[in-house]
């Protein structure tokens, strides 16, 4: 149950990623498109429409990371749930074993009970030995879960780092159109006011 929820957690993980990639296409077109339109005078409603893409492309974008931040609270609940299960097994372990060492002892004490208590041992033997199995490959399971979180957690590292720098680059886009809004604004006083003194 544990392993379809880390499943279906990759499955997430990989659908954000595919819809960050999207979107840092999105991202890359509308810089170039940017800087083809600094090269010349931009018309309004050119302007205002390249404007609204970037404002939709950050909003996308802050949803992406919203979901990249509940992803990786659901992988930290899983690997709490893990470290649970593993303690619970190592304490089901020492039990079996002390059972089991228990048993020994009667056995060896009560000479008289020796062939029906070694056909117990015996008994109790083979179901430790089944328990035992059953933990092993548990914590095998574990073991890889453990290494499957850990990709995951660099993975998200390395996503949020991307999301960070995609930030500051919009930040800066958002900073040279607002410059060039505002030259082009000077540009166009300057030229009325000329025409005016003629």
């Amino acid at each position: 149950m544990l392993g379809d929820e880390v499943q279906a957690n990759n499955l997430v993980y990989n659908q954000l990623q595919d819809l960050i990639q999207t979107q840092q296409r999105v991202l890359v077109t509308i810089r170039e498109t940017m800087i083809t339109k600094e090269r010349e005078l931009m018309p309004k409603e050119q302007y205002e429409e390249v404007v609204n893409d970037l404002e939709n492309e950050r909003l996308q974008h802050a949803k992406t990371q919203a979901l990249l931040n509940q992803e990786s609270e659901k992988l930290q609940f899983a690997l709490g749930e893990i470290d649970i299960l593993t303690n619970q097994m190592q304490r089901e372990k020492k039990s079996f074993e002390k059972v089991l060492a228990s048993i020994k002892n009667k056995a060896l004490k009560e000479s008289t009970k020796n062939d029906k208590l070694k056909s117990k041992c015996n008994e109790m033997e083979f179901t430790v030995q089944k328990h035992e199995d059953i933990l092993i490959e548990k914590e095998n399971q574990i073991k890889q879960l453990h290494i499957q979180l850990a990709k995951h957690k660099t993975t998200l590292k390395l996503q949020l780092t991307d999301v960070e720098i995609q930030r500051k680059q919009e930040a800066y886009i958002a900073e040279a159109l607002q410059k060039k809004q505002r030259t082009a604004g000077h540009w166009t006083s300057g030229s009325s006011s000329y025409d005016t003194a003629v």
